[in-house]
């Protein structure tokens, strides 16, 4: 059967690979994927970019926190402009930017004129426009595939992720600034961003769903009003704000002296552990995208998060390299697996016309709470030790997710709604 949009025909495709048949998501995720690539080439770029320039870990530490801020200060905004604006020129905007900004340090520092404060500005710039990118993506999806179709392409996108923003794109970085010069790396990043517009728009026209002619300011309160009075959906935020708070901080500060002090690691050593992550993160992704959406999609999906803390117990108390690797690796499946049943849930249970600012919403959680928990984690885990930090952060999570469970009564929750209908309440 061939759709409205040009599908491909082809009924028996593996799972993962149906929503290919429809044209407007091959070239979303043709789109996507080499974003995520470019994206991953200016994570290593802009490291040596500022060394190169005379800078340190102070200096480094105020452009990545220039991105940082600009992501937080722009993602609400992003999520009320995802449900009042077409979803997919807002996106050619964000890459269109991005590509400007990228390329602006590409020339300066080609020509020797790049300076620190004008890698923090784009910096800047490009956090707020990566802010509007998620909210429109997660609310266009839904517009592009059929409902039954939402977890595989979900699992697409959480595989790429990894893969390219946290292993492909750094390793060719890596080769680039090794063989020529950091600017060399960001000018790739340009181009990277500039196939993604391009990308973009070849998409087929998407039907914009009109707007109701309330202000941005009320769209917002509606938004928050939603997550409010919605039991499932503040349960989760709820959880994922003390979750984020308890584990973020002690993989990203904690993690590398637990592989020193303990191991006997180093960068090495460091490296493959995070390697396992994102291996874990792909298979996560793939394995739920082959698989039909859980009935019990609340319980498992908490339980992933909240159970899948336990192997970084396992982190704090063993001395093995290999024993830190399966652990990370395993907490990589679970973390990948709970997220796509999570993008999905959104996607089909909240209206369509909210779904960019839930996103966002989603989305502010997650950063807010990061930098807090990693200001903390240094300071506790000088305190008590590294071991019991790891041991608290892989306990803790099991009983906040039964909490979650049981408080909002989310298993009858999850029976009442099915989810075999696009949309619902």
């Amino acid at each position: 059967m061939k759709s409205d949009d040009g599908a491909v025909r082809h009924r028996a495709l593996p799972r993962p690979l149906r929503p290919f048949r429809h044209r407007g998501y091959r070239l979303l995720v043709l789109s996507m994927a080499v974003s995520l690539l470019g994206s991953g080439v200016w994570l290593v770029a802009v490291v040596y970019q500022v060394i190169a320039l005379g800078g340190g870990p102070s200096e480094l530490s105020a452009v990545a926190t220039a991105f940082s801020a600009g992501l937080l200060s722009s993602i609400l905004v992003g999520g009320v402009a995802a449900d009042r604006l077409p979803k997919r020129a807002l996106m050619i905007g964000v890459e269109a930017v991005k590509t400007v900004g990228a390329g602006a340090v590409a020339v300066l520092g080609l020509t020797g004129a790049l300076q620190l404060w004008q890698l923090a500005a784009i910096s800047f710039v490009l956090g707020a426009a990566e802010a509007f990118f998620y909210p429109a993506y997660s609310a266009l999806l839904p517009q592009l595939l059929p409902a039954d179709e939402l977890l595989a392409a979900n699992g697409v996108e959480g595989a790429l992720r990894p893969v390219l923003q946290r292993a492909l794109g750094p390793a060719v970085a890596g080769l680039l600034v090794g063989a020529l010069l950091p600017a060399a790396a960001v000018l790739l990043t340009t181009g990277t961003y500039l196939l993604a517009m391009l990308a973009l728009l070849r998409m087929p026209p998407v039907a914009v769903v009109p707007g109701d002619g309330s202000s941005p300011l009320r769209d917002l309160k509606e938004g928050f009003s939603y997550l409010l009075r919605t039991g499932w959906l503040f349960a989760t935020l709820a959880f994922a704000t003390v979750y984020v708070l308890l584990v973020i901080g002690p993989i990203e500060v904690l993690l590398p002296f637990a592989v020193r002090d303990q191991a006997g690691g180093g960068p090495s050593e460091f490296a493959l552990v995070i390697a396992g992550y994102g291996v874990g993160g792909a298979v996560g992704s793939i394995a739920v995208a082959s698989m039909r959406l859980p009935r019990r999609y609340q319980t498992v999906m908490l339980l992933c998060w909240g159970a899948g803390a336990l192997p970084l117990a396992v982190i704090g108390v063993t001395d093995r390299i290999w024993l830190m690797v399966a652990a990370s690796f395993v907490v990589g499946v679970t973390d990948a697996a709970a997220m796509v049943i999570w993008g999905t849930l959104l996607q089909r249970r909240v209206p369509t016309r909210l779904l960019g600012r839930v996103s966002s919403l989603d989305f502010f959680v997650s950063l807010a709470f990061m930098p807090v928990s990693m200001a903390v984690a240094g300071p506790v885990g000088e305190a008590v030790g590294i071991p019991l930090v790891f041991l608290v952060v892989g306990v803790v999570p099991v009983f906040l997710a039964v909490i979650a469970l049981l408080a909002w009564r989310l298993p009858r929750d999850e029976i009442a709604h099915p989810l075999d209908a696009p949309t619902g309440t």
